[in-house]
């Protein structure tokens, strides 16, 4: 049967047809968008219903976020959130905490209730906020009971005392150990390997993960998204991953789909051989497709640092108080592994902050180009913390993608001009509005939980780049609420390899929709993360939010 779904307003983001008022689905697919008088070709001979639900609201495409990590997330919203900007989940919200003072009196309250077993973990510590972490500062809040800290970037964390020995690190395991600092009880960027191989039986718990998993669909759901993309497959553990989210998300109740990306370095070490055999393995992973999730031929790499944690490379003048960024991949081992996918046609994603760890990625898409031209190759740069308008000019000549957080503006603008990189740099941080100027493919992420996973609050940071002070940032780099939308729909499904099955609303493409009570191409564009999101719909399944 034919199901008609009428609304205020459907925008649907197909330049042929960007408005309509009804969309025809059968079967999870979208036969027609239109009127109730252009869809009677449909219906003459069909039986059909007509659903009024949404007749007072507006029907978006269903939102995407092409970088978000399932895995991370159900490890770290079982922990105890410690932050400096508010968080709001669908289950409550978590108030700013915005001095080492309000921090130190934050974690001795909580350390009391651990939350994993006998380990305390809490998560979002930053220091030009709350003031540089030790083993000693947290030993001095609490000595008896494992606490660990876990920092806003992810990539590193501390432990105390009691986490060192609960968990038997010892200094000799760790004497010859890169980017690990015992004394400090630091583990950051690949030393953070390290400590989540000693953490695993912990944070990846069946009961504690599944949990966590479970308060991701809720977060997904939440935001209106309808895709999401793991950006980094075996991260923590493939197999527990991959069979945990198997068990969590591939059932009718699922709202979403993930498309999964793996992270090349982890799967080279399961292969238990050099970087082709990785690939060899990241070839097969196909076969573990089903319904709600799927490998597509795409890859995850590194260059630089974490951008939260002021490790992201610079290029000159660099960081005010003279500090290095540190590689995640050195030059050499970013170009010899990125060659291997280019050569065997692979869309690669990489991980890039700053504007060094950029240049090194655009200096590789190059020399690869020049090895072996490919056209719609889907290299993408996430993240794009610093760029410079040459760097924009370049990628775009070279024909990659920008997956971008904008959400970097709203919370560390203000506090990086101040204290890391300069008015200028800060200023410009996400330089999306370049971007759209020189036709770059460009979409938005949340690369949860480094940003809220909701793409109109993403949508909203790029349309009128305001910052936590409430200041507007480099209003040159503004986009439109056009592209926004398209940000969060079209060209995140392009990213993903997508866009011809879901990212607008047209005639054969999946019946995925976001339902708002308001038009965001017409309200005031500073109202636009307000706006309550009603429903989902998930081929053709209506999902209501609560």
């Amino acid at each position: 049967m034919i199901e008609i779904f009428k609304a205020k307003s459907v925008i649907t983001v197909n330049p042929s047809m960007p408005r309509a008022e009804a969309v025809a689905v059968r079967d999870g697919l979208i036969l027609e968008a239109g009127t109730l008088e252009t869809l009677q070709p449909w219906l003459v001979n069909n039986e059909y219903s007509i659903n009024e639900q949404f007749k007072d609201s507006i029907i978006v495409p269903g939102l995407i976020d092409p970088h978000l990590h399932p895995s991370m997330a159900a490890v770290l919203l079982p922990t105890f959130f410690i932050t400096a900007m508010e968080w709001k989940l669908p289950w409550g919200t978590t108030p700013a905490t915005k001095t080492p003072e309000a921090y130190d009196e934050a974690l001795k309250r909580a350390c009391t209730n651990p939350t994993h077993k006998d380990l305390f973990i809490t998560w979002g510590h930053q220091e030009l906020w709350h003031g540089p972490i030790s083993r000693d500062r947290i030993n001095s809040i609490e000595s008896r009971k494992p606490v660990i800290v876990w920092n806003r970037s992810f990539h590193e964390l501390c432990m105390n005392d009691a986490a060192l020995d609960y968990l038997d690190i010892k200094e000799e395991d760790v004497k010859n150990a890169s980017q690990i600092d015992f004394v400090k009880g630091r583990f950051f960027e690949l030393g953070l390997g390290f400590a989540i191989q000693k953490l695993n039986p912990f944070i990846l718990d069946p009961e504690i993960f599944s949990n966590g998993l479970m308060k991701l669909k809720e977060v997904v759901h939440f935001g209106g998204q309808t895709t999401i993309a793991d950006m980094a497959v075996g991260l923590f553990n493939f197999d527990n991953e991959l069979n945990a989210q198997k068990l969590i998300y591939e059932n009718e109740d699922t709202p979403f789909r993930v498309e999964l990306v793996a992270h090349a370095t982890a799967m080279t070490s399961l292969s238990g051989g050099g970087l082709e055999k990785g690939e060899e393995l990241i070839a097969s992973l196909h076969e573990h497709n089903s319904h709600h999730l799927k490998f597509g031929k795409r890859v995850k790499l590194f260059t630089d640092g974490a951008f939260f944690a002021q490790v992201a490379q610079l290029m000159e003048p660099g960081y005010i108080d003279g500090h290095q960024g540190e590689w995640l991949s050195t030059p050499k081992q970013f170009e010899e592994i990125a060659r291997i996918y280019w050569n065997k046609g692979y869309a690669i994603h990489v991980h890039v902050t700053g504007d060094l760890g950029l240049e090194l990625a655009i200096d590789t898409l190059e020399k690869l180009q020049f090895e072996k031209p490919r056209f719609n190759h889907g290299f993408t740069l996430e993240h794009f913390g610093l760029s410079t308008p040459e760097q924009v000019f370049r990628l775009s000549k070279l024909g990659a993608n920008v997956s971008a957080n904008a959400y970097y503006l709203y919370e560390l603008s203000n506090i990086y001009a101040n204290y890391s990189v300069g008015y200028e740099r800060a200023s410009s941080m996400a330089r999306i509005g370049s971007c759209f100027r020189e036709g770059v493919t460009t979409g938005l992420h949340s690369d949860f939980t480094m940003a809220p996973a909701q793409p109109l609050m993403s949508m909203w940071v790029a349309v009128n780049r305001i910052n936590e002070k409430e200041e507007v940032m480099s209003p040159e780099e503004r986009i439109t609420p056009q592209q926004g939308l398209e940000a969060i729909t079209i060209n995140a499904a392009r990213i993903l390899g997508l866009d011809h099955e879901i990212g607008s609303i047209r005639s054969g493409k999946k019946a995925d929709f976001t339902v708002l009570s308001q038009d965001p191409l017409t309200i005031d564009p500073i109202e636009i993360k307000d706006i309550n999101i009603e429903a989902t719909v998930f081929e053709g399944k209506i999902f209501d939010i609560n």
